[in-house]
């Protein structure tokens, strides 16, 4: 017969053997012939009585900890071959999770609501909701695994974003962006000329090809073909996704020749400390332009909506920026797309 019992943390008020507090509940007693005096990582009464009813007919299970769920969801992520930056974001979740619960099973709702809490002084409310999707989504693959019978996750709500809106550059801007392309040599006069060209092949590549930052500077040379079409991605369907590059991309990506297999990294330093350098550049770029506030995402932005505006339908635009879901591309560009502008616009002048 086994018996369940609270074993109080020093800092308890409470002595009662089922006391009503949040100390862990034990059990001790004899299950088929084997003495058990263990702790179950649990709090809650009634799952304590649950799982000893279980245990009672299928026998004792073995408590997963979460150290090593998350080092098994982290294996499962590489073996999916997901992206590096990806991995970097799930590795960040994964030792805030360590550091702060021990059994994968005691994890209850009311925990991931103080672990929300907890990011409130550090993150903005869009990065909290972020965090806490990438936190949904251990648990899921923990109640997959058949380790937890729910995903606390799933009981905590986000917190209120406000979606900034696309802003893609006006055409006033890309002129004042390209003039600052041609003067930033002048203006900083230690970078040298291979710097010059290659920054203004690489904004050029990203404004008419809608690549992120990440992906233009990691670009091999060989993803262009002869004819000028640069290669984006295989599609699910196995059929490659690929856009032609306007003559002028062309000759600034030509101009960056040196030998290499990459024409903004050599492949040998860390991707993120080059990317990183390529950011600092831009900024001074944007300044120069006089948009302090410039960012190169907005490039992609300037690729999507202009296909958008002249006609492009949401769905091509979401194929070519390789989104995985064309919500995620009604998302960020539904109020871009002409079809609705010119509705809106004939609404409007059928009241005249």
């Amino acid at each position: 017969m086994l018996t369940l019992y609270r074993r109080h943390r020093a800092k308890c008020k409470s002595s009662a053997r089922r006391a009503k507090c949040t100390c862990p509940i034990w059990v001790q007693g004899v299950l088929r012939g084997d003495t058990i005096r263990k702790s179950l990582d649990l709090t809650n009464w009634e799952s304590a009585n649950k799982l000893i009813r279980d245990w009672e007919i299928d026998g004792p299970e073995v408590s997963v900890s979460v150290s090593d769920a998350t080092g098994r969801w982290i294996a499962d992520c590489e073996a999916r071959n997901m992206k590096p930056s990806s991995i970097r974001k799930y590795r960040e979740i994964k030792k805030e999770l360590d550091g702060r619960f021990d059994a994968l099973r005691s994890v209850s709702v009311d925990d991931v609501r103080k672990l929300r809490e907890s990011w409130k002084v550090k993150y903005s409310s869009g990065t909290m909701a972020k965090r806490l999707e990438l936190v949904r989504a251990f648990f899921s693959f923990c109640e997959g695994s058949g380790w937890i019978e729910r995903n606390p996750g799933k009981g905590v709500k986000s917190a209120p974003t406000k979606q900034t809106p696309t802003l893609p550059y006006s055409e006033t801007e890309w002129e004042r962006i390209q003039w600052a392309l041609d003067t930033y040599g002048e203006i900083h006069a230690q970078s040298p000329p291979r710097i010059c060209r290659q920054l203004k092949a690489l904004v050029l590549l990203m404004r008419f090809s809608g690549l992120r930052i990440s992906d233009a500077v990691s670009l091999r040379r060989d993803a262009i073909d002869s004819d000028g079409r640069l290669f984006l991605y295989q599609a699910k369907t196995g059929a490659p996704v690929s856009i032609p590059l306007p003559t002028g991309v062309l000759s600034a990506l030509a101009a960056c020749e040196e030998g290499d297999d990459r024409y903004f990294w050599n492949g040998v330093c860390a991707l993120k400390s080059r990317l990183t350098e390529w950011q600092e550049r831009l900024k001074k770029v944007f300044v120069i332009a006089g948009i302090p506030k410039g960012h190169g995402h907005r490039l992609r932005d300037s690729f999507a909506v202009s296909l958008l505006q002249k006609g492009v339908g949401l769905e091509t635009v979401s194929i070519l920026l390789g989104h995985t879901s064309i919500k995620t591309t009604q998302k960020h560009y539904a109020p871009w797309v002409k079809a609705r502008q010119d509705a809106l616009d004939a609404a409007v002048r059928g009241t005249w």
